[in-house]
């Protein structure tokens, strides 16, 4: 296979969308049993079409990027404008109809057959009050997993699931110290929490991605793994997406 290197982690939709993929994978909780082959083009800072083919296979991952890059025009789902507005968050998701994502809730996750009617009318009923196809709305929306575990999500499931963000505090060895806000419920709401530091243990010793991470830097994280370096529109961003998507999720708490 031909590897290409990408620029940087920024500007390449497959690189940063693998690495977003990764925790859950790793963990066996939704995409392809290719964690081997994942980790090493991590490694080795490199994407080319195997790579991309792999992430097809997260049946709740790619269906999400067809549909954001068709309402936009976009013809390559791992534009890199794409792979941000889902995990991230962007100006794309505004330009998603209601009834375009009911049709993607319904047809393309199948989620009415899923869930049953009652439940699948409870979160189609959020859309039209402003519910985006950003990854956190799936996570602290849609209740039940659709990944490989079908379970229902727990709080610290729910929280381990969104893409959380923090700023580095310290780092020693392979332990790199998060200062970020947890999930919490309060009188049945959920809420964000206070800041509070978070111990990461860095498994990927040869990902050349981190080796500029610095004190002081803004990271984005799912499932207890490092994902990138992120910027303070970035954090924006995803704090707008992550508050709306709990705000609509109080309603049917």
């Amino acid at each position: 296979m031909i590897l290409t290197k990408p620029q940087t982690a920024l500007h390449d939709g497959v690189a940063r969308c693998t690495r977003y993929a990764f925790g859950p994978n790793k963990l066996h909780l939704c995409g392809p049993d290719a964690n081997a082959e994942v980790l090493a083009y991590i490694q080795a800072g490199a994407t080319d079409p195997g790579l991309a083919h792999i992430l097809q296979g997260f049946a709740t991952l790619y269906p999400y990027l067809k549909e954001i890059a068709h309402a936009n025009h976009i013809v390559d789902v791992f534009d890199d404008r794409v792979v941000q507005a889902y995990w991230l968050g962007n100006e794309l998701l505004e330009a998603i109809p209601a009834q375009q994502f009911f049709r993607h809730l319904r047809d393309n996750l199948d989620l009415k057959r899923k869930y049953g009617a009652k439940e699948f009318d409870e979160l189609v009923g959020k859309l039209p009050k402003g519910a985006r196809m950003h990854h956190s709305f799936h996570v602290l929306n849609a209740y039940k997993r659709t990944g490989h575990d079908a379970k229902l999500h727990t709080l610290e499931s729910m929280d381990s699931c969104r893409v959380s963000w923090g700023s580095v505090v310290a780092m020693e060895g392979p332990k790199i110290t998060v200062r970020r806000k947890p999930l919490l419920q309060q009188n049945r709401k959920l809420v964000l929490g206070a800041a509070e530091d978070t111990t990461i243990m860095r498994r990927l010793e040869e990902d050349a991605t981190l080796d500029d991470l610095a004190i002081g830097d803004l990271v984005s994280m799912h499932w207890g793994v490092i994902c990138e370096i992120i910027n303070p529109k970035h954090v924006q961003w995803l704090e707008h997406y992550t508050m709306q998507s709990i705000n609509l999720s109080n309603e049917t708490l």
